[in-house]
């Protein structure tokens, strides 16, 4: 259970034409709940997104049914790991602006592209 703690700072980045969808964590986990991350946890990783996934896009747009409920992931690795990569890092810096750096550090990045989306915009997400 508590691997999902280091799931719940979820910020899926969406553009719609020209509007965008920004979904900044309401409140940050507790660090003490928090364990450290290690690749290890991949495969838990992994398997908590059949529940965050539909909880963090949805399953739909109107004109769209079923886009979000098949997804390939780009990358999923714990935060530290994202150093000296530099299209991850960036997301590393996002979580430490987001809940803190120590947080952020027991944090994963899923990066994810939904094969079913019409055009880039809507077919790349992340999950921190």
């Amino acid at each position: 259970m508590k691997m999902l703690y280091i799931l719940i700072i979820t910020i899926p980045m969406l553009f719609l034409g020209s509007i965008q969808g920004y979904a900044q964590p309401k409140e940050c986990p507790v660090l003490s709940e928090l364990e450290k991350t290690s690749i290890k946890d991949k495969k838990e990783v992994i398997e908590a997104l059949n529940t965050l996934i539909p909880k963090t896009y949805g399953t739909e747009l109107d004109d769209f049914p079923d886009m979000y409920t098949k997804w390939d992931i780009v990358t999923a690795k714990p935060f530290p790991k994202t150093v000296g990569n530099k299209d991850d890092e960036d997301y590393f810096g996002m979580a430490k602006t987001y809940c803190g750096k120590e947080i952020a550090e027991k944090s994963w990045l899923v990066r994810l592209d939904f094969p079913k989306a019409p055009g880039a915009n809507l077919a790349q997400g992340q999950i921190f």
